[in-house]
Order: C-alpha cells, then structure tokens, then sequence
C-alpha cells in the first residue's frame, strides 16, 4: 500500500451545544456579572470602582512650552572672553567654549547683567535684550543688522 492509495475516513459532525454554539451553555463567558451579560462593553480603563491608573499618576501642574529657551549670555562673559573691537558671532562663541553645539540650535540672547566697557560689533543672528543693546551702544560697541 502506497501513501497515495490511502483513504482520510470522514469525523463525523460535533453536535453544537447551547445557545452559544460551538462552545456550549456559557460561550466562554463564564457565570455572571457585568461581563458575562449580552451587549456587555465595559470602559478598557476602568477597574471596577477603585481610582484607575490614571487618577493615581501624579497631576502635574502649569503649562510647558514647546519651544525651548533660548540660551541665556551676560554681558560680563563677554567682557571677560573677547578683546576690544571683536566681532561677536555665533562661531567667535563656539570658538571661545562660551556656548555649546547644542546650546545653538535654540538661539542665543545677550542680557544686561553685568557692566561693559569694550567696543564689540554683535551680528544679527544673536538676539539682544534691549537693556543689553543700550549698555553695547554705550560703550562703543555695534549691532549688525
């Protein structure tokens, strides 16, 4: 006899059982309750009474912004790292390790705190507070347009 000579016999039909067909009188739902009732759609995050997962987590308070600050450069450092008559630009900063790489990508402002006596040129790129502006003015200094 050949494997191709075999013959599958036919299993006979299971008989369904209960309202619930093929799984019988309580379909898998199990006795009662909530769950176990026709048209039974429970709430995923409620957790039959107690405070759920959520209410338990810690309410943060405020309002975050979504745009980063900008870095924050005083007049003193300025003083203290450049010589008079600089240009003060994004990569004169870079260069002096007074901002980072990563400082940048947010922008940069000069604020007033601090004195300044040396003449510096500010580019455009860097923001300046209008104190901050005045003080630079003052003391010779320009800002590029």
């Amino acid at each position: 006899m050949q494997i191709h000579q075999l013959k599958v016999k036919k299993r006979k039909d299971k008989k369904t059982v209960g309202r619930g067909g093929k799984r019988g009188t309580y379909s898998g739902r199990g006795n009662k309750g909530q769950k176990a009732r026709s048209g039974a759609s429970i709430d995923p995050l409620f957790e039959g009474g107690r405070s759920s997962l959520v209410e338990r987590l810690k309410k943060v308070r405020g309002f975050k912004s979504l745009n980063a600050k900008k870095t924050v450069i005083k007049l003193e450092t300025l003083e203290k790292a450049f010589k008079d008559n600089d240009i003060i630009s994004v990569e004169t900063l870079l260069g002096a390790k007074i901002v980072d790489k990563a400082d940048v990508k947010n922008g940069l402002k000069i604020l007033a705190s601090g004195t300044i006596a040396k003449k510096l040129t500010i580019s455009a790129e860097i923001l300046l507070s209008q104190t901050a502006k005045d003080a630079i003015i003052k003391a010779g200094g320009k800002i590029l347009e």
